[in-house]
């Protein structure tokens, strides 16, 4: 995989978050110089729980080109890989699965409006759609690095919330008003236990034969874009893109159906969204539908890798109780971030509450997960 930037566009230029306009036309002048300044039009899509978005077009959004412009959100650079983020739009955009980006700047990146639908938790579980999220997931971890994919992101990611948690029991300035603040709620455990659970959860997932592949590691139901036109998806956010266990990426998605971290759209074509979802796991895809979005996926995955198009009972069989167990690591990863926004972040969100969820559903389903088995009957329920 080429990381280089050696051909996109730099702009040594901050934007202002609350009055970005001024700052947005100077960044048009550079990637959209045929733009006049009194046509151009601005909407703010998402305010998001890490980035602002703002959409820059002219005349109608549905009938002319759209530049999207991302502004970062604060303390953002401390667990997101802005560098590695810009590779993976750039491989995923070669590769006809995601956007243009056309610059970055100071505090964000410029990149391509994806038209379309936003999927919800109805569009999500209809089955032309979700084969399609199947197919497209199958085309994209086919994408190959080039000299080796490195550790799973999942280790490096989850040592280093937990090095950035045990850092601001001493530095977060919400730690230091409540210095009880790491078990100010029920639910989540020591940080001992959290590090050893961590240990417990990479052995025995190292041992599971899931490839490690190309993943969006973050596929929540509103980074999903429905063409309908096209009769096509399109993933977007790239956030936390990089090699990871193929079972996981496949994992995370399932358990977004039980609820997201939803980000406020004011969108004209996407769904308003304002606020945030409670998690209810009895919205987690049930077996039948599970086993159907797994033989879509295995047909488009074998068919991106040149193998032949034929999926056994046993194969699904296989994948499904692989995503299951790295479920876990998917629950398991997003309570640790959210423990860390919890002591951190400004934005007025219950990051407590979707901790105290993500992990006591992982514990919940932690031994029967453990236990499973490619022979396992999966008739018998999730």
């Amino acid at each position: 995989m080429d990381g280089s930037r050696e051909n996109l566009l730099h702009l040594y230029l901050h934007i202002d978050e609350l009055e970005p306009r001024g700052g947005i036309l100077e960044l048009l002048r550079s990637i959209r110089p045929q733009w006049k300044p009194q046509d151009i039009h601005m909407k703010t899509f998402t305010e998001g729980l890490t980035n602002k978005l703002i959409g820059c077009f002219v005349g109608s959004l549905q009938e002319n080109d759209c530049v999207l412009v991302r502004l970062y959100g604060r303390m953002t650079e401390l667990y997101v890989n802005r560098e590695r983020e810009v590779q993976m739009f750039q491989v995923l955009h070669s590769y006809r699965c995601g956007p243009q980006i056309y610059c970055t700047f100071q505090n964000g990146i410029c990149y391509e409006f994806v038209p379309g639908t936003v999927l919800d938790d109805t569009l999500v579980r209809q089955p032309p759609i979700y084969r399609l999220i199947a197919a497209e997931m199958g085309k994209i971890h086919c994408i190959r690095p080039e000299g080796g994919q490195g550790e799973p992101f999942i280790w490096t990611k989850m040592s280093h919330f937990l090095a950035l948690l045990l850092k601001s029991r001493n530095i977060s300035p919400v730690a230091q008003r409540r210095p009880d603040s790491w078990v100010a709620f029920p639910g989540v455990p020591s940080f001992g236990i959290l590090s050893g659970e961590m240990e417990t959860l990479k052995r025995h997932l190292s041992q599971i034969d899931s490839p490690v592949v190309l993943c969006h590691n973050d596929l929540l139901i509103k980074n999903i874009i429905y063409n309908h036109t096209d009769g096509m998806v399109k993933f977007i956010d790239y956030e936390y893109a990089d090699y990871n266990y193929q079972a996981f990426d496949i994992g995370n998605h399932f358990n977004e159906f039980a609820g997201e971290r939803l980000e406020i759209t004011m969108n004209i074509d996407r769904c308003c969204c304002p606020g945030v979802e409670d998690i209810n796991y009895s919205r987690y895809p049930g077996v039948e539908l599970q086993r159907d979005w797994l033989t879509a996926y295995l047909e488009s995955y074998k068919h991106s890798s040149g193998l032949e198009v034929r999926v056994t009972d046993a194969e699904v069989t296989r994948l499904y109780v692989q995503v299951c167990k790295f479920s876990l690591a998917s629950n398991f990863f997003w309570g640790l971030w959210a423990i860390f926004q919890s002591r951190h972040s400004t934005i007025h969100f219950n990051f407590q509450r979707y901790a105290t969820a993500r992990l006591s559903y992982y514990f919940k389903k932690k031994e029967e997960y453990f236990g499973m088995n490619p022979k396992l009957d999966i008739n018998s329920g999730v």
